[in-house]
């Protein structure tokens, strides 16, 4: 081993030394970033606090003009360069569509200044790409012995890759923040039948779950509060389970929010309606865990082949094998 070392110009010391200051590097890092990274879920519950207020705002102007009507969570945003660019090249008319606003709402990106800068990312990191292409298959000649029809679709896939960049990234997180929701639904449908059956009113009781529930799911508790302000100041309070609705995408939320709405339209008991709507997302929570637990023998199958065959056979027929080519 120090033979090995000494081709590298090293020493075993200066070997040693790196993976001890490696080792306590990584120490401090796992350390300092939990006490870096701040409060996460007092930052978005001030950002939800914020769109409250603008509920709030929106719906006192509605009443006193009906004719300035907004159509939702929406406010005009043409500030900096992203607006001024997204503005005159009317990427709204070209890119928008209720798919995209529909994605960004699940995302958890809601108003005109998420929806600005989407569009914006869409821009302009395909003219990063662009550069960073060209500068490798131009600039530094990389790929220069292919033909140049093949080294300029390599820059064209590249642009497109950029395009695509800011949407798979949004969809992740739409993807996550679901995750989220659902796992933590079934255990707020109990907190919220607790509320309930002490009392309390459906608005009180999503109040309540809301501050509870952020510590196991932040988009959850975001979307509770957005429901108590659209309950508070929407006219219709079917409107807002219906915004809850479609904001989450989850068929759970879904059934849920039907069945406040036909309890409040008939009078019928919250009670019974949410006990048996949380055990029956307690049960889809289990089947989904279930279904992940069945899916993963066949997927270990070829790890299990390509790494853990090979090194049995050599344990097992290594000694074999030098015993009889007389190599002991």
């Amino acid at each position: 081993m120090e033979e090995i070392f000494q081709t590298f110009g090293l020493s075993s010391q200066i070997v040693l030394s790196a993976i001890v200051a490696l080792g306590v590097f990584t120490t401090l890092v796992a350390v300092a970033l939990p006490a870096l990274s701040g409060n996460k879920l007092k930052t978005r519950m001030k950002a939800v606090a914020l769109e409250r207020d603008q509920i709030r705002a929106r719906e006192r102007a509605r009443l006193a003009s009906e004719k300035e009507r907004s159509r939702g969570l929406r406010q005009t945003d043409t500030r900096g360069i992203a607006g001024l660019v997204v503005e005159q090249l009317n990427l709204r008319k070209a890119l928008v569509d209720d798919k995209t606003v529909a994605t960004l709402r699940s995302a958890g990106y809601r108003g005109q200044r998420p929806l600005t800068m989407f569009l914006f990312a869409r821009v302009t990191v395909p003219l990063f790409f662009f550069a960073v292409a060209a500068f490798y298959i131009f600039g530094l000649g990389f790929f220069a012995s292919w033909p140049i029809p093949v080294r300029i679709l390599i820059f064209l896939i590249a642009g497109y890759i950029g395009f695509y960049i800011p949407v798979i990234l949004v969809n992740n997180t739409a993807a996550k923040r679901k995750q989220s929701i659902m796992r933590a639904w079934p255990d707020a449908l109990d907190l919220l039948l607790i509320c309930v059956e002490s009392g309390n009113s459906i608005e009180a009781a999503f109040r309540r779950v809301a501050e509870e529930i952020g510590i196991q799911s932040i988009p959850l508790a975001e979307e509770l509060i957005l429901l108590t302000a659209e309950l508070s100041f929407l006219p219709d309070r079917k409107q807002a389970y219906e915004n809850l609705v479609s904001r989450t995408g989850i068929d759970g939320v879904k059934a849920v929010c039907t069945a406040l709405i036909q309890a409040e339209r008939y009078g019928t008991p919250l009670g019974q309606a949410l006990r048996v709507m949380a055990q029956e997302n307690r049960d889809i929570r289990m089947n989904a865990a279930e279904k992940k637990a069945a899916a993963l023998p066949p997927k270990l199958t070829v790890p299990m082949i390509v790494f853990f065959l090979p090194v049995l056979f050599a344990v097992i027929l290594g000694p074999a094998i030098i015993r009889v080519a007389g190599l002991d």
